[in-house]
């Protein structure tokens, strides 16, 4: 039994090792378009981010200083 898996072996072992690098480099493509994906997503979320942060910044240095300043900029209705 041994005999015939050995002698199939050594005739097609360069096909197998063919076939096991094949399936490699699709491993590999699949796996780094996966982490490509992930990456942009947090791009994405990072850039949203900075935005709210800077919107906020930017209301903040808008913000009433005291009760009167308040006071007035709601009776103009600019608040």
């Amino acid at each position: 039994m041994w005999a015939i898996v050995q002698g199939w072996l050594t005739k097609n072992v360069l096909a197998l090792l063919g076939y096991a690098a094949a399936v490699a480099a699709v491993a590999a493509v699949l796996l780094g378009a996966r982490q490509a994906g992930r990456n942009a997503e947090r791009v994405d979320r990072m850039k949203k981010t900075i935005e709210v942060q800077r919107d906020q910044l930017e209301a903040a240095t808008r913000r009433p200083r005291d009760r009167d300043e308040l006071t007035r900029r709601m009776r103009d209705g600019t608040f």
